[in-house]
């Protein structure tokens, strides 16, 4: 297995948990939220699937984009299924976009998000992607354990 096929492994896998995670919190504790503050569960799902293509489209133009007009912000909030579906589309652009990428690639190729205080080499780039929705997953998950809902053992 090579890197490519690595990282690959390791979007499909977090994306695997998240999605056990995601399709187990009950539809009436969806727009639960631990406090004023914070995001609801409907909409820190969101927040992956939406940030995933935005990273996607920094990677295309090497950078951060100077302005995004999120696909996702036109929809309403149904039910976990549909935000999959919906945002199926997008994971498999971006997949596919990371398999075009070669070895070499990913050490030579800069991310530009120097007005988020970094630039860094795609590979990095690609492991703080994958990163973000295993730091929001647990995050449910915690949402989960602190509104006394049971949390589907995503451990296997």
């Amino acid at each position: 297995m090579n890197s490519i096929d690595l990282i690959i492994l390791n979007f499909t896998e977090i994306r695997r948990r998240s999605i056990k995670v995601w399709t187990s919190i009950p539809t009436e504790m969806l727009n639960w939220k631990p406090d004023d503050e914070a995001m609801t569960c409907f909409e820190m799902i969101r927040h992956v699937l939406e940030s995933e293509h935005y990273y996607h489209l920094a990677i295309e133009n090497r950078g951060s984009l100077p302005s995004f007009d999120s696909p996702f912000e036109k929809q309403p909030y149904t039910s976990v299924e549909a935000e999959l579906e919906f945002a199926e589309p997008y994971r498999k652009q971006f997949l596919e976009t990371i398999k075009s990428f070669s070895q070499q690639d990913l050490k030579e190729i800069k991310i530009d998000r120097s007005d988020s205080g970094y630039i860094r080499d795609l590979g990095d780039m690609l492991l703080r992607i994958a990163y973000h929705e295993s730091v929001h997953t647990g995050q449910l998950l915690d949402y989960l354990r602190t509104a006394g809902v049971p949390r589907i053992r995503i451990w296997d």
